[in-house]
């Protein structure tokens, strides 16, 4: 079997309206750095359709695989069954919404080759851009700061939805981590450190999306 180059999991809840146009637009990106790669749509007990355009999606296409769950798991543990059934050298995450800049996805791998174990993509340091409404930015931005010196790490974006890991780094930690859901980027990277991983932020270009799922008066406002 061919190795796996690149495993890019897509975390799907209720994403009918946007699902198929942009799993073609992050196969179009992926296929700029690897043809060995596989997206995991890790469709999380939707009840808008999602699960149907998942499966039409991946049924021709072998490089496509749709985890589905009958009932919602959370994120975190929606990205964690994902990542353990991928193939990958190299996994990465992003939000279904693409907020990120697809492009990044490039560097993400490069460091990781480099010897890195986790790559973050980060709103807030020097060289990034960010559109966001101002009371997200701010929230988050709070709660960024807030775990930057509650768990003394140099990390200024814990949650952003566009992360790299290499494989073995992340697999021997990931059943650790007991958040399912909001709290699960976070979780990662703390106990990550704890190891001694080598952890690096590059800037990306980030531009909230009206479709996205976080609503303002959830608590995922402050993390995200």
């Amino acid at each position: 079997m061919k190795k796996i180059h690149v495993s890019l999991v897509i975390p799907v809840y209720n994403e009918a309206t946007i699902l198929e146009r942009n799993v073609k637009k992050a196969i179009k990106s992926i296929e700029k750095i690897t043809n060995e790669y596989e997206i995991i749509i890790a469709e999380d007990g939707s009840d808008d359709g999602s699960d149907l355009i998942a499966s039409r999606l991946a049924k021709p296409n072998k490089k496509i695989i749709h985890l589905h769950s009958d009932k919602r798991l959370g994120k975190g543990l929606a990205l964690s069954k994902a990542f353990k059934t991928s193939r990958g050298q190299i996994l990465a995450f992003l939000d279904a919404d693409l907020s990120a800049d697809l492009s990044y996805l490039k560097e993400m791998t490069k460091k990781i080759e480099l010897g890195y174990d986790f790559v973050i993509g980060s709103r807030y340091i020097k060289g990034s851009k960010t559109k966001r409404k101002f009371i997200r930015n701010s929230s988050s931005l709070l709660y960024n700061w807030l775990c930057r010196n509650i768990f003394s790490l140099d990390i200024h974006d814990f949650q952003c939805g566009f992360k790299a890991f290499k494989r073995d780094s992340l697999l021997k930690i990931i059943d650790c981590a007991e958040s399912k859901d909001w709290f699960w980027d976070t979780e990662i990277l703390i106990k990550g450190s704890k190891k001694g991983y080598k952890i690096v932020e590059i800037p990306i270009e980030w531009a909230d999306r009206e479709e996205s799922k976080i609503k303002l008066y959830r608590m995922e406002l402050l993390c995200y």
